[in-house]
């Protein structure tokens, strides 16, 4: 037997094993992200995101468990996504343009989450990471505490309008260009929206508390 017959008749090695799941894995979940971004959940073709992929669709059985198993997986790689940058002692006008950033570097988030508003249930939608959202308002509130956001203001409400606002340019492209008279997507607007947005979360602080003068002697 030949040496290139041997070669080409070695078993993998566990680390090289290890390499190509890990890339198959992160494939599918590409792939899954842009079909279901794109048709939603139900519109989504188990075969189409296989071949968008370049690999067999039985791996998606194998690895997720099938199209919901997918699904899910694809929220909980943002979950450590939004880990590296959602940062609790960052300012929250720095936080608000992370936020953005991310959603222009990658909008298809942001078109999944409405294709999920437009056909999921919110109740089981809400269910489904508890914990996630008691986190959210949970640094909300100290945030206020803190006097990042006015005593007058419901921090949920804050938090549902930072995220409207962060997707608006993805969502609601149509919008931005009669607004606005730009592309969402140049990079006028993205600069502009930004720096617009630090001002609107800088408004919605409490405002500073007056110092009162020392007692005469």
């Amino acid at each position: 037997m030949s040496e290139t017959t041997r070669r080409r008749r070695r078993a993998p090695e566990p680390t090289e094993r290890k390499l190509d799941a890990e890339r198959s894995r992160r494939l599918l979940l590409d792939a899954a992200l842009d079909e279901f971004s794109a048709k939603g959940f139900a519109g989504a073709r188990v075969q189409d995101i296989a071949d968008r992929a370049g690999v067999n669709k039985q791996l998606i059985n194998y690895y997720f468990g099938g199209k919901e198993g997918l699904y899910l997986a694809i929220g909980r790689r943002w979950l450590e996504r939004e880990a590296e940058f959602n940062d609790p002692s960052v300012p929250l006008e720095d936080l608000m343009v992370r936020y953005l950033r991310h959603a222009l570097d990658d909008p298809r988030g942001s078109r999944l989450n409405v294709w999920r508003g437009l056909t999921e249930d919110a109740d089981q939608v809400a269910d489904e990471a508890p914990e996630e959202f008691a986190e959210d308002l949970s640094d909300m509130e100290r945030r206020k505490a803190e006097g990042q956001i006015a005593d007058d203001l419901d921090p949920a409400a804050v938090m549902l309008l930072m995220m409207s606002a962060v997707a608006a340019p993805v969502v609601m492209p149509l919008a931005v260009r009669r607004v606005f008279g730009v592309s969402a997507t140049s990079p006028e607007f993205q600069d502009h929206y930004a720096e617009q947005l630090r001002r609107i979360i800088r408004h919605l602080a409490a405002p500073p508390q007056e110092t009162q003068p020392p007692p005469a002697p």
